[in-house]
Order: structure tokens, then sequence, then C-alpha cells
């Protein structure tokens, strides 16, 4: 299976990434951020610009059970755990829908724990029933392949990043992180449903690897995590379904060159 977009350090394949890693090389990539599929289209509303509007985002995002959801999970990480450096590490999003399974994954595969961050939405929509609080947070974990290997982390550089207005320079950055939601000027290429804001993405490579590093994104989406990779200077390898999100990334990549 060829790419379908190659150039200066960044590959795009079109296809699904459990068909795709296993063609990747042991031992190959630094870094590894995974936004998979919340399982949250199962017909209900929410709220979007003072609108109700379906949660629904496509075929992809649906639940096959509880059982079958694991399954994947466990297939697509212990791929992920291969292709990682015995130094490199992962991270993962998701919300109470996926999140717990992920953790129960990433430990039975005997990834090593390093942090579990907080990403909290300012501008989060309200909650539609009000019976319940507003849903105004996703959780990252942040785990490495090998609990003996030394992990990379750049201590100073998230000492003095700037953009928290809750975190002070030369301040140690704390685990939860204030970011909104991902604006309008990020999808002026186009729009995905799950698209993550480029602020999110520049922390997490920023903080974990090196110019040249290779960042790998199963489920590249909108390529947000390419879009930062391409920025800062790192290789980048995107693995994504729907070939209109493949075009997409391209638009943006064509942006920042």
């Amino acid at each position: 299976m060829g790419p379908y977009f190659e150039a200066d350090g960044f590959t795009l394949y079109h296809s699904d990434c459990i068909d795709v890693l296993p063609k990747i090389d042991e031992n190959s990539v630094d870094l590894i951020f995974a936004d998979p599929p919340y399982k949250l289209s199962n017909g209900g509303l929410t709220c979007k610009n003072g609108k109700f509007v379906s949660v629904n985002k496509g075929d992809w995002d649906k639940s096959q059970g509880l059982l079958s959801d694991f399954q994947f999970t466990m297939k697509w990480l212990n791929e992920c755990k291969r292709v990682l450096k015995p130094e490199g590490a992962i991270w993962v999003s998701g919300t109470l829908h996926n999140i717990y399974q992920v953790g129960l994954a990433l430990q039975a595969l005997k990834f090593h724990l390093m942090n579990e961050i907080v990403w909290f939405k300012p501008n989060a929509s309200p909650n539609l029933s009000c019976r319940y609080f507003t849903h105004s947070h996703e959780t990252l974990i942040w785990a490495k392949k090998d609990k003996s290997a030394p992990h990379k982390f750049n201590y100073d550089v998230m000492r003095f990043w700037r953009s928290d207005i809750l975190n002070k320079t030369g301040k140690q950055m704390r685990s939860v992180w204030t970011i909104p939601f991902t604006p309008l000027a990020e999808k002026t290429a186009g729009k995905h449903p799950t698209q993550k804001p480029i602020e999110l993405l520049t922390r997490i490579i920023a903080s974990c690897t090196d110019k040249g590093d290779v960042v790998l994104d199963p489920f590249n989406g909108s390529g947000t995590t390419g879009v930062v990779a391409k920025k800062l200077g790192r290789k980048y390898i995107g693995i994504e379904k729907e070939e209109e999100y493949m075009d997409l990334t391209i638009k943006r990549i064509n942006e920042v060159t």
C-alpha cells in the first residue's frame, strides 16, 4: 500500500490504521498522538452556536458494543507500541465515553503511564438536558513504551510557555490546560467534527520531541497533528480512512509550506 501523499518528510496513508500500522517499521517512531473515535454518535443532540445539532459524526464514531470497541482499542494500541522506539511515547485523548478503556488497554499492554492531562474548555457548550454537569473538558493520557527507558521531556520549553493565561512564565506547567475550542481561523481549509486546536498539539509535540523526530497520528482527521509537526520541523506519518479529510490535510499543509 503506497502513500496517498508524500513530500519532505510528510506522509499520509488513506486507509484504516489497523491495516497500515503493521506495515510501519518496528521501533521507528518517536511520538504518537492518537485521537480515536469517542463512540459518541448515538442519535442524541447537542448545542452548537446556540442551535440544536445532532451528535452523530459518522459511522466511524458509532459504538459496536463494549467488547468490540475494547478489542479495537487493544489492537491499534498494540501496533502503536510495536512501532514506537524504546524511549518513545504516546498521547491519547478521550472523554468518559472511551478514556477508561484506553487507560485499561495501555496498562494491559504494559505501557508506563506518566501523566493525565485535563484539557479545560472555557467556552464549552451548555448541557441541554439540565440533568448533568456541563461537559467542559477532555482527558489526555501520556504514556511511554518502556518504563526503564529514558523518555524525552523538554522541561524548560514548558516552563517558559507563554500562551496559557494560568501558567506564569518560569513556573512548572501543571496538568490542567486551559485552551478554548478550535477557532474558526483554523478551519479556513475545511472542517472536521472533532478537530483539535493547534495550541493543544503544539504543547504535546514541543514537550516530547525534537526537530527531525518522527510523529505519527493513526487517526489523522483534519491533520492538526501533521500541521504542527510540519511547523516544528518534525517528520510526520498520518493515517486516515476518510478521503475528504486526506484532502483537507493536504490543503492545510500547503498553507503551512
